[in-house]
Formats: C-alpha cells, structure tokens, sequence
C-alpha cells in the first residue's frame, strides 16, 4: 500500500479507534487535502465494512502507524503472506458453502413454484420447461435466433424483487436472440413483434448455479415481462451485443 493511502487509512481508522475513549471533534472540510482525505476515508471505510470477515481496527491502526514510522513489524512478510491466505481461503470456503445451500434453497423453491404454476390458466409450458403466458398476442412476423430483435422487458424474481427493467431506464434495449439466456433466446422465437409475454424460466434456461450480479442468486426461477418491438435489420444491429 502506498504511503499516501495508508495515512489516508490512519485518518478514517483515527475516529473509530477513539471513539471508546473521547467523541471525535467534528470535522472542518474547509481544504482540498481534508476533502479528499475524508473522500478516500469513506472509500476505503466501505471496503472494510463489507469486508466478510471481522477486523481489530486498533491492531489494524497499529500496524498502519508501525509502517509509517519505519518501526520494526510485528509480523514477517512470509507471516503476514500466509496468514491472510489462510483468512482469503476460509473466505472462499465460505462463499461456497453459502452459495451451495442458497442454490439448493432457490432450486426448491423454483421447482415447487415452477410444478403449481404449470397448472394455472393461461400458463404454456414447452418440452424444456419454459413457461410462458400470452398478455397480448402481436401480428409481426416471428424472430429467427440470428435475428437482432427490439425489446421492452422487466425482470423480477419469485419474491417480486426487480432486477432489471429496461421500462425503468426509459428505453427499450437490442440484442441478438442467441446471445441471450436460453430461456429468452426460446421465447422470443415463439413471439411475434407487437406482442407481449410472461416468461417464467427455471434456472436452468436462466443463469443457473452461477447466478448473475448481486440480486440473482445461484439456480434462481427468473419471471419476466418481455414486450417484442421489432426485428432489427443487420444494417441496425449493435456493435456490442447483450451479454449471456
């Protein structure tokens, strides 16, 4: 670390190693130097809080103080190497071990929701699981899985939460149906432009064990409104087509 972020480190730990002994003093931001020093403070503040282990802040400022004063280290670099090896790989085991049990929750939770509403008025199921319903049937032609189609969707899981929404962005979005999820790269196949569905995919046709981003966990059942525009022309085709 270099010597100018650790003392930015020394002045965000400053206040909370006090704190037991004396309030702080309130801060004077009054200078470009303070400014920045409490911008990198938070910055490196949020890293620490969601760091998922627990941390002695005052060992942490000690050490901190030891560099910057040149003081001999409590630890060698091949102890202090191998110690935190040891914290990153219980850290790994752990992200594993949680995203195995929350896949095997979402998996079962999708499989109990997937199996009551196959029976629901409406609801089609095709040969690979896909659900989907029919809110309002369109009169364009049919996308091919080369084709680069125009859409308005919102996507939510089991529990309502949103995760995207190109309606929430204001602006439909473009991409080829193969370079999709392979529930979406079905779907759309069966949509005609002008039409709208309910697509109810099971993990597997979703993001399966991997999940995707912060708010879709491993073998989630993904529920989405999906609203085809147009097929695009390839001359209209993006540069950069929608990631899987």
């Amino acid at each position: 670390m270099d010597r100018w972020l650790a003392a930015a480190v020394v002045l965000a730990l400053a206040p909370i190693i006090t704190a037991a002994e004396e309030k702080a003093p309130d801060l004077k931001l009054d200078s470009e130097t303070a400014k920045f020093s409490y911008a990198l403070g938070q910055e490196i503040g949020q890293s620490l809080k969601n760091l998922p282990t627990p941390l002695d802040t005052a060992i942490m400022f000690r050490a901190i103080e030891d560099v910057l004063k040149d003081a001999k280290p409590q630890l060698t670099a091949d102890e202090a190497r191998q110690v935190k090896m040891n914290v990153f790989q219980k850290m790994q085991q752990e992200r594993e071990r949680k995203n195995k049990e929350d896949g095997a929750k979402n998996l079962k939770a999708g499989e109990d929701f997937l199996a009551k509403n196959k029976g629901k008025k409406g609801v089609i199921t095709t040969p690979s699981g896909l659900q989907y319903e029919i809110l309002k049937q369109g009169d364009g032609a049919s996308p091919k899985a080369t084709d680069t189609v125009k859409v308005h969707y919102a996507g939510k899981l089991l529990d309502g939460t949103e995760f995207d929404s190109s309606y929430g962005r204001g602006q439909p979005t473009t991409f080829p149906c193969n370079r999709v999820i392979a529930g979406w790269t079905e779907a759309l196949q069966l949509m005609k432009v002008g039409g709208k569905y309910r697509l109810y995919i099971p993990a597997k046709l979703a993001y399966g064990e991997r999940g995707a981003g912060p708010k879709i966990g491993p073998n989630s059942t993904l529920i989405f409104d999906v609203e085809l525009l147009g097929i695009e022309t390839p001359a209209d085709a993006p540069a950069t087509p929608a990631a899987k």
